[in-house]
């Protein structure tokens, strides 16, 4: 054998081995311009108590699933449950398919299936309210959103297109296009 079949064989296995390695690597590169999201963390089946700067509880969250981002430490959670306490330390209850936390969480949105349920202590009628998306300020008790709201009590219906509500004083308004239906005998019923 000569030195040039030598340094032919050599090459070939050498571009051999370039080309595998080169055809193993071509489907985990993202493409170029696409971005990547890295994750600082990810908390699964969890309960988190936040306080307000009196250090009185200002929000609870539990779900199933939760990711930071690391580039703009938002939050994005899987089937959220906040529980928001009234001036009187009782929780209405948030839930949505998902929900979206800013960085230092003064705002919270809640997207799909979203539905709002006032605390059940016997002394208000129980109150519910059901939207597509809600965006809510703890720090200020504030529940606003822009779409269709569905809202119940006993004896009452009510409906609008866009919704606010204080969470600690328990008074809401409906902005536009508001129906209301009495319902007399759910009140009885209720009783």
């Amino acid at each position: 054998m000569n030195w040039r079949m030598v340094i032919g064989i050599g090459l070939l296995l050498a571009a051999l081995a370039s080309g595998w390695s080169a055809w193993r690597q071509r489907g985990t590169h993202a493409p170029s311009g696409a971005s990547q999201v890295r994750t600082d963390y990810v908390l699964g089946d969890f309960e988190i108590v936040t306080l307000d700067k009196d250090g009185k509880e200002a929000a609870t969250l539990r779900a199933p699933s939760m990711e930071r981002n690391a580039a703009d430490q938002t939050s994005t959670i899987v089937r959220p449950l906040f529980l928001l306490p009234d001036a009187e330390g009782r929780h209405w209850q948030l839930r949505a398919d998902t929900g979206w936390v800013s960085p230092k969480g003064e705002e919270l949105r809640l997207r799909g299936n979203v539905a709002g349920d006032s605390p059940q202590d016997g002394s208000t009628p129980p109150t519910t309210f059901r939207t597509t998306a809600l965006d809510v300020f703890p720090e200020r008790s504030l529940a606003r959103t822009a779409e269709p709201v569905t809202m119940a009590r006993p004896g009452l219906r009510q409906s609008g297109v866009g919704f606010e509500a204080d969470l600690k004083s328990r008074q809401y308004s409906l902005l536009s296009q508001v129906k209301t239906r009495y319902e007399p005998n759910a009140a009885r019923q209720a009783r």
